[in-house]
């Protein structure tokens, strides 16, 4: 069964890791995307594997924290596949990690715009268009850093994971009864670009209770659940995909 088939959908970060994953599954599942990334190139890529598959697919290259991304990203939904279902806002960044006193101001601002502001730029784009076909789902990559644990040098990375929830309860607030939904997909450990090398893989497996990390393949399967009707009536809330890790640090 192809779970959003015939709906639009919106991924950034899409030319790698967890967001190349739920690009790929959610046209897999019916769904047209528009993948938004800084890297023309990967997302040129991945679009031509989308379409060689069968599935529709364009690529919107631009910075995350620049609210024009947002907007084409939008237009480009509405013109070339009829409108807008899903946001997935994935992008984010760990940035420069120091202690907290030995961080630049620009450092900690950096992380706070690609991480929680991004995502703000891409609902507030996003949201109208959802208005207009009468419903929609917003999805966030928040983490477990910040939310259930802190980790050396990363204040900054767990400040703006941790706001992604109120920013989600937020929209809930507003406009969950005009049939919009919005949850914060929350990923262990996973094997991206950002989990650095073997060494700092195991390391970060032994925080989990299943003692290893996630491929990006199944996190995003846990969007492509809060993308679905299958969870028509979940929202404002935080999904842990991150095979026990909160669970045993409470």
């Amino acid at each position: 069964m192809r779970l959003i088939e015939g709906k639009v959908a919106i991924v950034t970060g899409a030319s790698s890791g967890i967001g190349r994953a739920a690009a790929t599954l959610f046209a897999a599942h019916g769904a047209a995307v528009v993948l938004v990334a800084r890297r023309q190139d990967r997302l040129n890529q991945l679009v031509g594997e989308i379409v060689e598959s069968g599935g529709q697919a364009m690529a919107v290259a631009g910075d995350v924290t620049d609210e024009h991304t947002h907007r084409e990203a939008v237009t480009i939904a509405q013109s070339a596949f009829g409108g807008l279902d899903i946001a997935f806002n994935n992008a984010g960044t760990v940035g420069a990690m120091s202690p907290l006193a030995e961080m630049e101001l620009q450092q900690w601002s950096d992380v706070l715009a690609t991480n929680l502001t991004a995502a703000f730029l891409g609902a507030r784009a996003q949201i109208p268009a959802m208005q207009a076909r009468g419903a929609g789902t917003l999805i966030f990559t928040g983490s477990f850093v910040g939310t259930s644990a802190g980790l050396p040098g990363m204040a900054a990375y767990g400040a703006a994971k941790a706001g992604l929830m109120g920013l989600v309860r937020g929209i809930t607030a507003d406009y969950s009864a005009t049939g919009i939904r919005a949850n914060a997909l929350l990923p262990g450990g996973t094997a991206t670009e950002m989990a650095g090398d073997a060494e700092q893989r195991q390391w970060a497996a032994g925080l989990h209770a299943m003692k290893r990390i996630a491929e990006p393949e199944e996190v995003a399967q846990a969007a492509l659940f809060l993308a679905s009707d299958m969870s028509s009536f979940v929202t404002g809330s935080a999904l842990w995909a991150d095979g026990g890790n909160a669970a045993v640090k409470i």
